[in-house]
């Protein structure tokens, strides 16, 4: 599983935009910034929708304070549920980032399998800081809850 200190790897994950799905290599997206971001099992999912992604959406302002230049989410979901899912909760502050096949919370390790609720493989709930692709803070769920993956934890650790 990566840690707090090491680097993010080389994965692709889509934005939806305008033109359609455009790749997002993680090499480029998260060089030479401070990027807040957090992953959801599913977009539209109960505790996803009521307060993960309404906590970040809430706190944009108090991040950016922090020097946190971007604010993405990103879920294993292809990238028009995950647009739709923003548009739906209008968090324009957020980007939406998928991770179709989760190629990147695998090279994370921090998949889980979510199977048993019809879900197959997706991400752990998690948010990071990412500065310049390295992993400054890491804050991992214990399945079930939603405690230290908050915005507002994540603030508190700044």
């Amino acid at each position: 599983m990566i840690s707090q200190g090491d680097k993010l790897p080389s994965a692709n994950l889509v934005k939806a935009t305008e033109n359609g799905p455009e790749q997002v290599a993680t090499d480029d997206y998260f060089a030479g910034r401070k990027v807040a971001l957090f992953s959801v099992p599913g977009a539209f999912t109960p505790t996803c929708s009521a307060k993960h992604l309404p906590g970040f959406v809430e706190k944009a302002e108090e991040l950016k304070a922090q020097g946190v230049e971007e604010i993405a989410c990103t879920a294993v979901n292809d990238a028009f549920v995950m647009n739709a899912w923003k548009d739906a909760a209008g968090s324009e502050a957020v980007t939406m980032l998928a991770d179709g096949n989760a190629d990147f919370v695998k090279q994370l390790g921090l998949e889980m399998d979510g199977s048993g609720f019809g879900m197959g493989t997706r991400g752990q709930r998690f948010s990071m800081v990412v500065n310049d692709g390295m992993v400054e803070q890491l804050h991992v769920e214990a399945p079930g809850d939603f405690k230290v993956s908050s915005a507002e934890y994540m603030l508190e650790n700044m």
